[in-house]
Protein backbone atom coordinates (compact mmCIF):
# COMPACT_ATOMS: atom_id res chain seq x y z
CA UNK A 1 0.00 0.00 0.00
CA UNK A 2 0.70 3.82 -0.55
CA UNK A 3 2.91 5.08 2.04
CA UNK A 4 1.25 8.17 3.78
CA UNK A 5 2.45 10.38 6.48
CA UNK A 6 -0.27 11.76 9.38
CA UNK A 7 -0.13 13.26 12.26
CA UNK A 8 -0.61 10.46 15.11
CA UNK A 9 -1.48 12.83 17.96
CA UNK A 10 -3.60 15.00 15.82
CA UNK A 11 -5.43 11.03 14.53
CA UNK A 12 -5.50 9.75 18.27
CA UNK A 13 -7.01 13.25 19.33
CA UNK A 14 -9.81 13.38 16.56
CA UNK A 15 -10.94 9.98 16.37
CA UNK A 16 -10.98 9.60 20.75
CA UNK A 17 -13.13 13.27 21.19
CA UNK A 18 -15.94 12.42 23.31
CA UNK A 19 -17.88 15.75 21.47
CA UNK A 20 -17.70 14.67 18.22
CA UNK A 21 -21.39 14.03 17.21
CA UNK A 22 -22.62 11.62 15.16
CA UNK A 23 -22.52 13.26 11.53
CA UNK A 24 -18.70 14.11 12.01
CA UNK A 25 -18.33 10.15 13.20
CA UNK A 26 -19.93 9.00 10.09
CA UNK A 27 -17.80 11.30 8.28
CA UNK A 28 -14.46 10.45 9.44
CA UNK A 29 -15.14 6.84 9.46
CA UNK A 30 -15.90 7.53 5.33
CA UNK A 31 -12.65 9.35 5.03
CA UNK A 32 -10.65 6.46 6.55
CA UNK A 33 -12.60 4.22 4.24
CA UNK A 34 -11.53 6.01 1.26
CA UNK A 35 -8.08 6.99 1.95
CA UNK A 36 -7.43 2.32 3.25
CA UNK A 37 -9.24 2.23 -0.40
CA UNK A 38 -7.19 4.48 -2.10
CA UNK A 39 -3.75 2.78 -0.65
CA UNK A 40 -4.66 -0.49 -1.45
CA UNK A 41 -4.78 0.88 -4.68
CA UNK A 42 -1.72 2.10 -5.25
CA UNK A 43 -2.76 5.86 -5.70
CA UNK A 44 -0.51 8.88 -4.90
CA UNK A 45 -0.41 11.37 -2.09
CA UNK A 46 -1.02 14.69 -4.20
CA UNK A 47 -0.46 18.37 -2.95
CA UNK A 48 -2.54 20.61 -4.48
CA UNK A 49 -2.06 23.72 -5.44
CA UNK A 50 -3.97 27.09 -4.29
CA UNK A 51 -3.67 30.61 -4.34
CA UNK A 52 -3.00 32.25 -1.12
CA UNK A 53 -2.71 35.77 -0.07
CA UNK A 54 -0.72 37.77 2.67
CA UNK A 55 1.61 40.80 3.53
CA UNK A 56 5.19 41.61 3.79
CA UNK A 57 4.78 40.09 6.94
CA UNK A 58 3.10 37.06 6.69
CA UNK A 59 1.21 34.95 4.61
CA UNK A 60 -1.78 32.73 4.57
CA UNK A 61 -1.26 29.43 2.68
CA UNK A 62 -3.84 27.22 1.44
CA UNK A 63 -4.33 23.32 0.01
CA UNK A 64 -5.71 20.47 -0.32
CA UNK A 65 -4.09 16.48 0.55
CA UNK A 66 -5.89 14.28 -1.39
CA UNK A 67 -4.91 10.81 -3.33
CA UNK A 68 -4.98 10.07 -6.75
CA UNK A 69 -3.14 8.97 -9.85
CA UNK A 70 -0.41 10.15 -10.96
CA UNK A 71 -1.83 10.85 -14.28
CA UNK A 72 -4.22 13.23 -13.54
CA UNK A 73 -2.50 16.11 -11.71
CA UNK A 74 1.05 17.82 -12.28
CA UNK A 75 2.63 20.28 -9.58
CA UNK A 76 -0.45 20.04 -7.71
CA UNK A 77 -3.06 20.71 -10.75
CA UNK A 78 -4.87 18.46 -13.30
CA UNK A 79 -2.91 17.83 -16.67
CA UNK A 80 -3.95 19.90 -19.35
CA UNK A 81 -5.17 17.05 -21.22
CA UNK A 82 -8.00 16.37 -18.53
CA UNK A 83 -8.86 19.77 -18.62
CA UNK A 84 -8.94 20.04 -22.24
CA UNK A 85 -11.44 17.33 -21.87
CA UNK A 86 -13.36 19.13 -19.26
CA UNK A 87 -14.10 18.06 -16.25
CA UNK A 88 -17.24 17.08 -14.68
CA UNK A 89 -18.01 18.58 -10.94
CA UNK A 90 -18.11 15.24 -9.34
CA UNK A 91 -14.52 14.47 -10.73
CA UNK A 92 -13.43 16.82 -7.52
CA UNK A 93 -15.24 15.10 -5.35
CA UNK A 94 -13.53 11.46 -5.76
CA UNK A 95 -10.02 12.21 -4.65
CA UNK A 96 -10.00 10.78 -1.06
CA UNK A 97 -8.83 13.57 1.44
CA UNK A 98 -5.70 12.57 3.67
CA UNK A 99 -7.10 13.74 7.34
CA UNK A 100 -3.95 15.22 9.12
CA UNK A 101 -1.52 14.76 6.50
CA UNK A 102 2.46 16.23 7.20
CA UNK A 103 3.14 18.95 5.28
CA UNK A 104 6.38 21.15 5.05
CA UNK A 105 6.00 24.86 3.82
CA UNK A 106 9.16 26.26 2.49
CA UNK A 107 8.28 30.30 1.83
CA UNK A 108 11.39 32.20 1.02
CA UNK A 109 14.22 30.90 2.89
CA UNK A 110 12.01 29.25 5.54
CA UNK A 111 10.63 26.12 6.24
CA UNK A 112 7.35 25.06 7.97
CA UNK A 113 6.09 21.74 9.12
CA UNK A 114 2.08 22.09 9.43
CA UNK A 115 -0.37 19.58 9.79
CA UNK A 116 -3.52 19.54 8.16
CA UNK A 117 -7.67 19.43 9.27
CA UNK A 118 -9.55 16.77 9.18
CA UNK A 119 -10.87 16.69 5.67
CA UNK A 120 -7.15 17.13 4.20
CA UNK A 121 -7.18 21.12 3.99
CA UNK A 122 -4.30 23.44 4.82
CA UNK A 123 -5.30 26.77 5.85
CA UNK A 124 -2.47 28.50 7.93
CA UNK A 125 -0.40 31.87 8.40
CA UNK A 126 3.28 31.83 8.45
CA UNK A 127 5.63 34.79 8.85
CA UNK A 128 7.76 36.21 6.04
CA UNK A 129 9.74 38.50 4.02
CA UNK A 130 8.47 38.19 0.77
CA UNK A 131 8.21 41.15 -1.37
CA UNK A 132 5.04 42.63 -2.93
CA UNK A 133 3.40 41.43 -5.83
CA UNK A 134 3.06 37.49 -6.68
CA UNK A 135 5.09 34.99 -5.31
CA UNK A 136 5.82 31.13 -5.14
CA UNK A 137 6.05 28.92 -2.26
CA UNK A 138 6.86 25.20 -2.17
CA UNK A 139 4.62 22.26 -0.07
CA UNK A 140 5.76 18.85 -0.01
CA UNK A 141 3.98 15.67 1.48
CA UNK A 142 5.70 12.38 2.26
CA UNK A 143 4.81 10.07 -1.29
CA UNK A 144 4.19 13.30 -2.94
CA UNK A 145 6.09 15.65 -5.58
CA UNK A 146 6.69 18.99 -4.24
CA UNK A 147 3.92 21.49 -5.56
CA UNK A 148 4.70 25.12 -6.26
CA UNK A 149 1.13 27.81 -5.03
CA UNK A 150 1.50 31.36 -5.96
CA UNK A 151 0.52 33.43 -3.02
CA UNK A 152 -0.33 37.65 -3.63
CA UNK A 153 1.99 39.56 -1.47
CA UNK A 154 0.17 42.85 -0.88
CA UNK A 155 2.60 45.73 -0.92
CA UNK A 156 2.48 48.17 2.87
CA UNK A 157 0.16 51.28 2.06
CA UNK A 158 -2.26 49.42 -0.27
CA UNK A 159 -5.55 50.73 1.19
CA UNK A 160 -8.48 49.57 -1.49
CA UNK A 161 -9.30 46.09 -2.40
CA UNK A 162 -11.95 43.84 -3.98
CA UNK A 163 -14.45 41.19 -1.83
CA UNK A 164 -16.67 39.51 -4.55
CA UNK A 165 -18.54 36.86 -4.67
CA UNK A 166 -19.15 34.25 -7.15
CA UNK A 167 -22.66 32.41 -7.45
CA UNK A 168 -24.93 34.80 -9.76
CA UNK A 169 -22.52 37.35 -9.20
CA UNK A 170 -19.04 36.65 -11.77
CA UNK A 171 -21.35 33.61 -12.95
CA UNK A 172 -24.73 32.84 -14.25
CA UNK A 173 -26.18 30.00 -12.90
CA UNK A 174 -30.40 30.12 -13.24
CA UNK A 175 -30.93 27.37 -11.46
CA UNK A 176 -32.86 27.01 -8.15
CA UNK A 177 -31.17 27.32 -4.96
CA UNK A 178 -32.01 24.00 -3.38
CA UNK A 179 -30.19 22.31 -6.62
CA UNK A 180 -27.62 25.04 -7.15
CA UNK A 181 -24.65 23.90 -5.14
CA UNK A 182 -24.90 20.29 -6.17
CA UNK A 183 -25.60 20.74 -9.79
CA UNK A 184 -22.68 23.18 -9.72
CA UNK A 185 -20.30 21.47 -7.73
CA UNK A 186 -21.21 17.62 -8.92
CA UNK A 187 -22.48 17.89 -12.86
CA UNK A 188 -21.54 20.88 -14.72
CA UNK A 189 -18.78 20.63 -17.10
CA UNK A 190 -16.52 23.00 -16.22
CA UNK A 191 -16.69 24.56 -19.90
CA UNK A 192 -20.34 25.23 -19.34
CA UNK A 193 -20.47 27.47 -16.83
CA UNK A 194 -21.17 31.32 -18.28
CA UNK A 195 -19.49 34.28 -17.17
CA UNK A 196 -22.15 37.47 -16.36
CA UNK A 197 -22.09 39.55 -18.81
CA UNK A 198 -19.48 42.74 -18.28
CA UNK A 199 -18.52 41.78 -14.68
CA UNK A 200 -14.86 41.16 -15.66
CA UNK A 201 -14.46 44.48 -17.61
CA UNK A 202 -15.79 45.82 -14.46
CA UNK A 203 -13.57 44.47 -12.11
CA UNK A 204 -10.50 45.59 -14.39
CA UNK A 205 -11.61 49.25 -14.03
CA UNK A 206 -11.96 49.33 -10.95
CA UNK A 207 -8.42 47.69 -10.67
CA UNK A 208 -7.27 50.16 -13.12
CA UNK A 209 -8.55 52.83 -10.74
CA UNK A 210 -7.14 51.20 -7.57
CA UNK A 211 -3.70 50.16 -8.88
CA UNK A 212 -2.62 47.44 -6.53
CA UNK A 213 -5.91 46.43 -4.90
CA UNK A 214 -6.39 42.57 -4.19
CA UNK A 215 -9.08 41.05 -5.45
CA UNK A 216 -10.41 37.78 -3.14
CA UNK A 217 -13.29 35.99 -3.80
CA UNK A 218 -15.76 34.88 -0.96
CA UNK A 219 -18.23 31.70 -2.15
CA UNK A 220 -19.97 28.75 -0.52
CA UNK A 221 -18.49 26.61 -2.62
CA UNK A 222 -16.65 23.61 -1.28
CA UNK A 223 -12.51 23.51 -1.66
CA UNK A 224 -12.96 20.66 -3.92
CA UNK A 225 -14.08 22.73 -6.49
CA UNK A 226 -11.46 25.39 -5.68
CA UNK A 227 -8.78 24.76 -9.11
CA UNK A 228 -12.43 24.39 -11.45
CA UNK A 229 -13.44 27.82 -10.12
CA UNK A 230 -9.70 29.36 -10.28
CA UNK A 231 -9.37 28.23 -14.27
CA UNK A 232 -13.22 29.46 -14.97
CA UNK A 233 -12.30 33.05 -13.57
CA UNK A 234 -8.91 32.47 -15.39
CA UNK A 235 -10.36 31.96 -18.79
CA UNK A 236 -12.89 34.24 -18.65
CA UNK A 237 -10.42 37.26 -18.09
CA UNK A 238 -11.53 37.56 -14.45
CA UNK A 239 -8.81 39.42 -12.28
CA UNK A 240 -6.19 36.63 -10.62
CA UNK A 241 -7.04 36.17 -7.02
CA UNK A 242 -7.18 34.24 -3.87
CA UNK A 243 -10.59 32.00 -3.16
CA UNK A 244 -11.71 31.78 0.15
CA UNK A 245 -14.17 28.65 0.03
CA UNK A 246 -15.73 26.29 2.69
CA UNK A 247 -15.75 22.51 3.92
CA UNK A 248 -19.08 21.43 3.59
CA UNK A 249 -18.77 18.77 6.04
CA UNK A 250 -20.31 18.96 9.53
CA UNK A 251 -18.85 20.61 12.49
CA UNK A 252 -19.57 19.86 16.40
CA UNK A 253 -21.92 22.99 16.79
CA UNK A 254 -24.21 21.83 13.31
CA UNK A 255 -24.51 19.09 10.89
CA UNK A 256 -24.49 21.05 8.03
CA UNK A 257 -22.00 24.59 7.21
CA UNK A 258 -23.55 27.79 6.93
CA UNK A 259 -22.70 29.69 4.26
CA UNK A 260 -23.90 32.74 5.86
CA UNK A 261 -21.20 31.96 8.79
CA UNK A 262 -18.70 31.12 6.16
CA UNK A 263 -19.34 34.68 4.35
CA UNK A 264 -19.31 37.03 7.48
CA UNK A 265 -16.63 35.26 9.21
CA UNK A 266 -14.02 35.64 5.96
CA UNK A 267 -15.43 39.27 6.02
CA UNK A 268 -14.11 39.38 10.04
CA UNK A 269 -10.72 37.90 9.28
CA UNK A 270 -10.21 40.40 6.16
CA UNK A 271 -10.61 43.30 8.12
CA UNK A 272 -8.51 41.85 10.89
CA UNK A 273 -5.41 40.85 8.98
CA UNK A 274 -6.05 44.32 7.10
CA UNK A 275 -6.77 47.03 9.37
CA UNK A 276 -6.02 49.74 7.15
CA UNK A 277 -7.96 48.39 4.20
CA UNK A 278 -11.42 49.73 2.72
CA UNK A 279 -12.82 47.35 0.50
CA UNK A 280 -15.49 47.58 -2.42
CA UNK A 281 -17.68 44.38 -1.87
CA UNK A 282 -19.62 43.06 -4.94
CA UNK A 283 -22.45 40.26 -4.49
CA UNK A 284 -25.75 39.78 -5.83
CA UNK A 285 -29.81 40.40 -4.52
CA UNK A 286 -30.52 37.03 -4.98
CA UNK A 287 -29.24 35.38 -1.77
CA UNK A 288 -27.66 36.95 1.76
CA UNK A 289 -25.09 39.47 0.34
CA UNK A 290 -27.12 42.87 0.80
CA UNK A 291 -27.55 41.78 4.83
CA UNK A 292 -23.82 40.40 5.19
CA UNK A 293 -22.45 43.70 3.71
CA UNK A 294 -24.76 46.00 5.47
CA UNK A 295 -24.11 43.84 8.63
CA UNK A 296 -20.21 44.45 7.84
CA UNK A 297 -20.56 47.74 6.88
CA UNK A 298 -21.80 49.14 10.30
CA UNK A 299 -19.31 47.14 12.30
CA UNK A 300 -16.54 48.29 10.01
CA UNK A 301 -17.82 51.97 8.41
CA UNK A 302 -13.84 52.46 7.71
CA UNK A 303 -13.56 49.46 5.56
CA UNK A 304 -15.96 49.83 3.44
CA UNK A 305 -15.29 51.79 0.06
CA UNK A 306 -18.48 50.65 -1.78
CA UNK A 307 -20.85 47.86 -2.26
CA UNK A 308 -22.12 46.78 -6.28
CA UNK A 309 -25.03 44.27 -5.56
CA UNK A 310 -25.29 42.56 -8.97
CA UNK A 311 -29.32 42.82 -9.73
CA UNK A 312 -30.79 39.40 -10.64
CA UNK A 313 -33.11 39.13 -14.02
CA UNK A 314 -36.95 37.56 -13.49
CA UNK A 315 -36.33 34.23 -14.11
CA UNK A 316 -32.84 34.17 -11.94
CA UNK A 317 -34.68 35.58 -9.18
CA UNK A 318 -38.01 33.45 -9.17
CA UNK A 319 -35.05 30.23 -9.40
CA UNK A 320 -33.60 31.87 -6.70
CA UNK A 321 -36.94 32.16 -4.58
CA UNK A 322 -36.90 35.88 -4.75
CA UNK A 323 -34.87 38.73 -4.27
CA UNK A 324 -32.82 39.61 -0.95
CA UNK A 325 -34.88 42.05 1.16
CA UNK A 326 -32.96 45.94 0.37
CA UNK A 327 -31.93 47.12 3.48
CA UNK A 328 -33.45 50.66 2.47
CA UNK A 329 -35.97 50.53 4.71
CA UNK A 330 -33.79 51.02 7.97
CA UNK A 331 -30.47 52.90 6.76
CA UNK A 332 -30.10 52.51 2.63
CA UNK A 333 -30.85 56.20 1.68
CA UNK A 334 -31.98 57.15 -1.92
CA UNK A 335 -30.96 59.96 -3.92
CA UNK A 336 -33.93 61.39 -5.45
CA UNK A 337 -33.11 65.51 -5.79
CA UNK A 338 -30.13 64.68 -8.68
CA UNK A 339 -27.64 66.09 -6.42
CA UNK A 340 -26.23 62.65 -6.12
CA UNK A 341 -25.89 59.72 -8.68
CA UNK A 342 -28.25 57.27 -9.26
CA UNK A 343 -27.68 54.76 -6.10
CA UNK A 344 -28.32 54.55 -2.86
CA UNK A 345 -25.99 55.47 0.64
CA UNK A 346 -25.78 53.45 3.98
CA UNK A 347 -24.97 56.06 6.53
CA UNK A 348 -23.01 54.96 9.07
CA UNK A 349 -21.30 57.36 11.97
CA UNK A 350 -21.14 59.87 10.25
CA UNK A 351 -20.13 58.02 6.01
CA UNK A 352 -21.75 57.56 3.32
CA UNK A 353 -20.92 54.58 1.62
CA UNK A 354 -22.54 53.90 -1.65
CA UNK A 355 -24.71 50.96 -2.87
CA UNK A 356 -24.82 50.69 -6.34
CA UNK A 357 -27.18 48.16 -7.89
CA UNK A 358 -27.26 46.80 -11.86
CA UNK A 359 -27.98 43.89 -14.03
CA UNK A 360 -24.76 43.70 -15.49
CA UNK A 361 -21.12 44.85 -15.58
CA UNK A 362 -21.77 47.69 -18.31
CA UNK A 363 -24.62 48.61 -16.13
CA UNK A 364 -22.25 49.19 -12.97
CA UNK A 365 -19.91 50.69 -14.62
CA UNK A 366 -22.07 53.82 -15.60
CA UNK A 367 -23.09 54.00 -12.32
CA UNK A 368 -19.58 54.11 -10.78
CA UNK A 369 -18.60 56.42 -12.83
CA UNK A 370 -21.28 58.60 -12.00
CA UNK A 371 -20.31 58.24 -8.81
CA UNK A 372 -16.62 59.24 -9.11
CA UNK A 373 -15.45 55.65 -8.00
CA UNK A 374 -14.23 54.95 -11.91
CA UNK A 375 -12.87 57.16 -14.77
Amino acid sequence: MTEVAQNDESVRRQYSDPDRNTAMKVEDRWHRFRLDLARRRRQHVTVLSLTGYGTQRWVRVFSRIVMAPDSHFENGRRVARVIADGVRGWRNFVSAPVPFAEVSITVGNRTVDVVADRGGLVDTVIETDLEPGWQQITLRALGAQATRAEVQIIAEGTHTGVVCDIDDTVVVTKLPRPVLAAWNSFVLDEHARTPTPGMAVMMERLLHRYPGAPVIYISTGAWNVAQTLTRFLTRNLYPHGPLLLTDWGPTQELWFRSGRQHKEEQLERLAQDFPEMSWVLIGDDGQHDPAIYADFARRHPQAVTAVIIRQLTYSEALLAGGRANDPDSEFLLGSGDGARPPTGFQEVEGRSIPWIYGPDGKDIVAKLKAHGLLD
